[in-house]
């Protein structure tokens, strides 16, 4: 691995060690829930892309360094990406209970946690 792509993929586990506040076990809980499962879009009444996504950053968030490969890393940016873009859709109000924040924590990001 050169230097470069060494130094992207440091810079993709920060950014998404920043935003990914969530415990691992935290976010197993959280995806078991009727609210989880109600969030995001969900295509022909399946599973939704966040819910699905959870599962996979819950398996990333247990894995070590060495055992990540292309594809996680391709999701992690994918994850940064996505809390990014609705962190800057946040509505006004209080925000505890709204599919908003359902929709984040899904992706592994509760923005009451600061």
């Amino acid at each position: 691995m050169s230097a470069a792509e060494a130094q992207r993929q440091q810079e993709t586990r920060d950014e998404f060690h920043e935003l990914v506040n969530m415990k691992p076990a935290d976010l197993e809980r959280w995806l078991e829930t009727d609210e989880s499962r109600a969030a995001g879009q969900h295509k022909d009444g399946g599973e939704s892309t966040g819910h699905a996504s959870g599962r996979r950053i819950v398996t990333i968030l247990r894995a070590g360094r060495e055992d990540l490969s292309d594809d996680d890393y391709a999701h992690m940016r994918k994850v940064v990406g996505y809390i990014r873009r609705h962190l800057a859709q946040q509505p006004s109000g209080d925000v505890r209970d709204t599919r908003w924040r359902h929709s984040l924590m899904n992706w592994g990001h509760d923005p009451l946690k600061g």
